[in-house]
């Protein structure tokens, strides 16, 4: 069997790989944030509006008594006497060597 004249010598060939197409996959994603901010934007709105919090009175008058009796309490104890040091003969000195002559 003979080949036909019209084919050519070299046959290049190329694969394209296609991934496949992920419609609608990234979906769940945009609820579970957008879920997220919903429960942010609701307790920014609580913690903003002093909504959990006790109510503030409207007077702030406080006496607070300060002059009580001071209790009374026992006596430090005695510190014993310290020994006296023994005779220390003060730090001498080395003296400087002579400039030398120039």
């Amino acid at each position: 069997m003979s080949e036909p004249e019209d084919r050519p010598e070299v046959v290049h060939q190329t694969t394209i790989n296609n991934p496949p197409s992920r419609s609608g996959g990234s979906g769940w994603i945009a609820f579970l944030v957008g879920g997220l901010l919903v429960v942010v934007a609701i307790i920014a709105v609580v913690m903003w509006t002093n909504g959990g919090s006790v109510p503030k009175p409207d007077t702030s008058d406080v006496n607070v008594d300060i002059n009580l009796p001071k209790p009374d309490l026992p006596a430090p104890p005695k510190m014993p006497d310290l020994p006296t040091p023994p005779p220390v003969e003060p730090p001498t000195l080395p003296q400087p060597n002579p400039a030398p002559p120039n």
